[in-house]
């Protein structure tokens, strides 16, 4: 278990398709364990395998301790619901910027398990933003994709003013 670099906005390899996950064997599961020491250090709620440089289709979610860590391997949205909702959305590569990206409430998620099982899960309101965001990023597309290109280049600016801060100091 350790904490890894985070792959930054903008690097290409954010706009990459990840692989699907063939082995699931002790390698998939320390990968696992990365993603989730490096995830809590961010701090974030999600975090995928191509934040680490590793186009894997692999995601940690745990929205807070109390509702337990989330593993999925080969994750893709089967379904989602007509009615949607708004929320804060930002990334672990990107940190401190957010907006606000509208998706649909709830979703239904087929993946596999770090075991290879397969399973299907129904999701709503936090999870359910939380999933799409990071399959998203398992597609390649990243986040601030979802924004218009207002929001979008007023985004990508405050990460620059904050990322030249950051150097000056």
């Amino acid at each position: 278990m350790a904490i890894r670099p985070i792959v930054r906005f903008p690097s290409p390899l954010l706009s990459q398709k990840a692989d699907t996950v063939t082995r699931f064997d002790a390698a998939l599961e320390a990968l696992a364990d990365d993603l989730l020491d490096t995830m809590r250090a961010a701090p974030g709620i999600g975090i995928t395998a191509p934040h680490l440089g590793v186009l894997q289709r692999v995601t940690v979610i745990e929205l807070d301790r109390e509702s337990g860590v989330r593993i999925y391997i080969n994750p893709e949205i089967v379904w989602n619901s007509a009615e949607v909702m708004k929320h804060a959305e930002g990334s672990v590569s990107m940190p401190g910027v957010s907006e606000d990206i509208e998706r649909p409430q709830t979703v239904r998620v087929r993946y596999q398990s770090l075991s290879g099982e397969k399973v299907e899960e129904e999701a709503e309101g936090l999870m359910a933003i939380c999933l799409q965001h990071e399959i998203d990023q398992l597609d390649g597309i990243f986040w601030t994709q979802r924004l218009s290109r207002l929001k979008r280049d007023r985004a990508i600016k405050k990460f620059e003013k904050l990322t030249r801060e950051q150097t000056r100091v």
